[in-house]
């Protein structure tokens, strides 16, 4: 018997290891149905988001076509679980709930001219695949500056990976009263727990409408720019190695060394640093003036 993509069988292989071929039989009955469950829930999302119309025959027909086997039930069901059916008015899906009767905000965001840190702040939520399961990446950025001031990594998508979030970015960043936080409707975003801290920390809570995705632009963009520039070039085998990579990415390469066009061309770190600088100049012209 040879290992697909490979000159050893099987027997060579486990000498070379040094291991059983018992202990190698239940190792790959271990973890093979998990993987192939996460790459059989990949496709069905990349499918149902690249043809929002498709309901889930439809997915299983498109699926078939690529050389994929898999029951059309197995289908219905892995897009009910990961909320992809009836996609025409939605974008993002996988993290946002909108469907529940908890206070909604209005959206003080829109059409707002911010004009320094600390104005305006964002938050979202988006999955993250690992080799055998998803995880979630909650995070927040200022708009101003589209930096990155807090972020959680977790395997659920729970209340308390938002609050993280924003309690990372509250302990690095002191903000004044009546800063606006801005998010979408989901069921993180709504609950007593993370309301209850910004309101005690003097945010003004802010939401963009149900299935209006565009109406947090600025996070959405993040995301884009997240999956395209790290998540899709890396395969993370478990959520230390990608909490280590993704540290890296929104910390030392997002930023301090990615240039964004909206900001001049320059890493959202150096926008900002410039901006205090220039500030305090004008305020020192201003005290000479006086």
């Amino acid at each position: 018997m040879q290992l697909e993509g490979a000159r050893l069988s099987i027997e060579e292989a486990c000498r070379t290891a040094q291991v059983g071929r018992a202990g190698f039989y239940r190792s790959f009955q271990e973890h093979a149905p998990r993987q192939a469950e996460t790459e059989l829930r990949d496709r069905i999302q990349r499918v149902a988001l690249e043809n929002r119309f498709y309901g889930y025959r439809r997915v299983a027909a498109e699926l078939r076509r690529q050389g994929i086997v898999v029951n059309h039930k197995r289908v219905l069901r892995v897009m009910r679980e990961d909320n992809l059916l009836s996609l025409r008015k939605r974008r993002f899906l996988l993290t946002t709930d909108s469907r529940h009767y908890r206070p909604i905000y209005p959206n003080l965001a829109a059409g707002r001219e911010i004009t320094a840190p600390n104005q305006v702040w964002v938050a979202d939520i988006t999955y993250i695949r690992l080799r055998e399961e998803f995880i979630f990446l909650a995070v927040v950025l200022d708009a101003f500056s589209r930096r990155v001031v807090g972020w959680a990594l977790g395997e659920s998508l729970q209340a308390s990976l938002v609050l993280e979030a924003l309690n990372r970015a509250l302990a690095d960043r002191p903000v004044p009263r009546g800063i606006i936080h801005h998010s979408d409707q989901g069921l993180q975003y709504v609950s007593a727990e993370l309301l209850d801290r910004l309101l005690e920390c003097g945010f003004q809570i802010s939401m963009s409408r149900k299935a209006a995705p565009w109406e947090n632009g600025y996070a959405e963009s993040f995301i884009k720019t997240l999956k395209t520039e790290e998540v899709s070039l890396r395969q993370y085998q478990n959520l230390q190695q990608a909490r280590q990579s993704l540290g890296h990415f929104l910390e030392e390469v997002y930023n301090q060394r990615r240039l964004h066009s909206a900001l001049g061309y320059l890493p959202p770190a150096q926008f900002e640093r410039d901006w205090h600088e220039q500030n305090h100049q004008e305020a020192a012209a201003r005290q000479l003036l006086l």
